[in-house]
């Protein structure tokens, strides 16, 4: 298949229709481009030498056939024949080097649009990962930065290439002879018609077999993951699930046919157009040195140049497709870039150093970002404009956790506590009132050393694909084997971890699914553990633990919070009662606060749920 051919079908007219280039994109382009300005300059450079000695041979041999030849010069014979094999052997290397400078570019602009946006979306606030679809954001950081890439190699390189090109060739045509390079520019319709029609159906049928690939693609990741698997095996069916997928791939299967005829019948359609315009030229040329008008060894020429002016003419005219298709990716990707970050740290943002652990909710009330703040539409699955300001989650909470102390929030679900909780870290940023560490605004710290002071063991723990070791020292990088060591003692959950087959260096699987939900929960204890914060949140860190395992990991948890403050989110009766204050949260505000004995005795939402608990944990 042709290049033309190939760039039919991966460029789709109908995505870009009716768009115009952004003068801002341009400059944004221009500003990753910069560092590799010299590089770009030798990509042109070698394309324009290319296009140069490409024009050697032609020129050469029309004075071999009508000088050298029936002088019978064969010195000059010979010379010139070195001249051909040194004009292709330095246009090997020119390609060579214009190959080594496109890559350069190409991989370079690569890494620098990836880090990029890797950096930047890190650092967004979580209703950003809440509201973005995981595999369209993934796609902006593969498909969409090579697409971008594609935009000063391929598409740069071979709108320049065609230009430089096709100008060189006309003009040695012209000086050759203007009225067969006129003939020759006239068959040009006949060319350019079937590469339209079937570049259309190309890229109709592109599109059809991307959608499937998608489709595939989805059922895939979805099957594929451990829960997916589970539940085919639960509730699904292996022989639906498989002609399901089945029906698809036949789809693709298909297409693949057709897109395979239809590229053959374009490249014959492009072969007979040649044939018949290098035999115009023949006869018109034939004509020509008939009448004494031109010579036979410029006939020869304009023959071997004549094959060469179709092609860069219907790329030329997919250009403008080409090129809004290359600048199409560059804004997908510009438009994460340029996502704004509501949680960010303020200009002053001072450093947290000895944190004492003293927390204050200073009447907070949150409701959620409405969608557009801290987010991306066209990242969002069933997006909407204006989705309207949303309903208040906490409304004018205010509680003091003094240093070293242990506060419970308890509640029914939906009450509000791990909303909370997600404040101090300063996952979310308060609508209203302030949190406080040690004094400071948690917006007047820095998000690295207020986190860095916050260890958080959550009801779900998340591992990595690691080794159990990589995901300890994500807490503590520098950590030492016996640090490790220690940390899981605490966990109680050595024992386990020396039990597996390559003990710190035995891989979790995806989310940790070599493990059961209580290891994991222990897991993640010994991670916080050996973070050493001030300040630990326990979102329901026991929830996932039996009895027994959980009399183990609440003896660790008591060494490991002794001096620590602690806010715990948990329905466990001894986590409760132990708690040096409980707070009580039900729609959003705190209705009751005080300790065990003081709230039981006072009745209420504590009493009725106290009683819900003796009674589930004494069955």
């Amino acid at each position: 298949m042709s290049m033309a051919a190939m760039r039919m079908m991966h460029q789709d007219p109908d995505s870009v229709s009716g768009a115009t280039i952004d003068r801002a994109t341009v400059r944004r382009v221009g500003t990753f481009a910069r560092p590799y300005r010299a590089q770009l300059i030798g990509f042109v450079a070698m394309i324009t030498i290319g296009a140069g000695l490409a024009l050697v041979p032609p020129l050469l041999f029309r004075t071999i056939i009508d000088q050298t030849i029936p002088s019978g010069d064969r010195s000059q014979l010979v010379l010139l024949g070195l001249v051909v094999v040194a004009a292709a052997v330095i246009g090997a290397v020119v390609q060579l080097l214009e190959r080594r400078w496109s890559a350069r570019i190409g991989e370079g602009l690569i890494y620098d649009l990836r880090l990029a946006l890797f950096d930047h979306v890190q650092r967004m606030p979580l209703q950003f990962f809440t509201r973005s679809q995981t595999g369209a954001l993934v796609s902006r950081l593969n498909n969409d930065v090579i697409g971008a890439q594609r935009a000063l190699t391929g598409t740069l390189g071979t709108v320049v290439s065609n230009v430089i090109t096709l100008i060189a060739v006309l003009i040695a045509m012209v000086a050759l002879d203007w009225r067969v390079t006129i003939v020759a520019v006239l068959l040009l319709p006949l060319f350019l018609i079937p590469s339209k029609r079937v570049g259309r159906k190309l890229q109709g049928m592109t599109r059809d077999a991307m959608g499937l690939n998608a489709e595939m693609n989805a059922q895939m990741t979805e099957r594929f993951g451990v829960s997916g698997a589970q539940l085919v095996k639960l509730f699904g069916d292996h022989d639906t699930e498989r002609d399901d997928f089945g029906s698809r791939a036949s789809g693709v299967r298909d297409i693949g046919v057709r897109t395979a005829m239809y590229s053959r019948f374009f490249l014959v359609m492009m072969g007979l157009v040649g044939a018949i315009g290098t035999a115009a030229v023949y006869l018109l040329g034939g004509l020509q040195v008939i009448e004494g008008a031109i010579t036979i060894g410029t006939l020869v020429a304009l023959t071997a140049l004549v094959v060469r002016i179709y092609d860069p003419l219907t790329s030329l005219t997919n250009a403008r497709v080409d090129v809004m298709s290359a600048f199409v990716s560059f804004e997908r990707v510009f438009e994460v870039l340029d996502s704004h970050n509501p949680i960010s740290d303020a200009p002053d943002a001072e450093e947290l150093t000895r944190p004492r652990g003293l927390v204050e909710i200073d009447h907070v009330s949150f409701r959620y970002p409405a969608g557009g703040v801290g987010s991306i539409a066209s990242l969002e699955a069933g997006a909407h404009e204006g989705d309207g300001e949303m309903p208040l989650v906490l409304d004018d909470i205010t509680i003091t956790v003094e240093p070293g102390t242990t506060v419970a929030l308890v509640g029914p679900s939906g009450a509000g506590k791990s909303t909370l909780v997600s404040l101090i870290p300063r996952l979310y940023d308060v609508t209203d009132g302030a949190v406080r560490v040690d004094g400071h605004d948690v917006r007047g710290l820095t998000q690295r050393s207020l986190r860095s002071a916050i260890g958080v063991v959550s009801q779900d723990p998340h591992l990595f694909h690691a080794t159990v070791g990589d995901n300890l020292r994500y807490a503590r990088p520098e950590a030492t084997a016996e640090e490790l060591r220690d940390a899981c003692r605490h966990a109680r959950i050595l024992d386990v971890v020396d039990a597996l087959p390559q003990g710190f260096d035995t891989m979790v699987g995806e989310r940790g699914y070599r493990l059961s939900g209580g290891e994991q929960q222990r897991l993640a204890i010994a991670r916080m553990v050996l973070k050493d914060p001030a300040i630990v949140i326990l979102d329901e860190a026991t929830s996932s633990l039996d009895t027994e395992n959980e009399a183990a990991v609440q003896a660790a948890l008591a060494d490991a919070l002794e001096g620590r403050t602690a806010v715990v989110i948990a329905h466990r009766l001894s986590t409760i009662t132990g708690a040096d204050q409980i707070v009580v949260l039900d729609g959003g505000r705190v209705v009751q606060q005080g300790r065990h004995r003081e709230l039981l005795d006072s009745g209420g939402l504590y009493a009725d749920l106290y009683r819900v608990l003796v009674g589930s944990e004494t069955v």
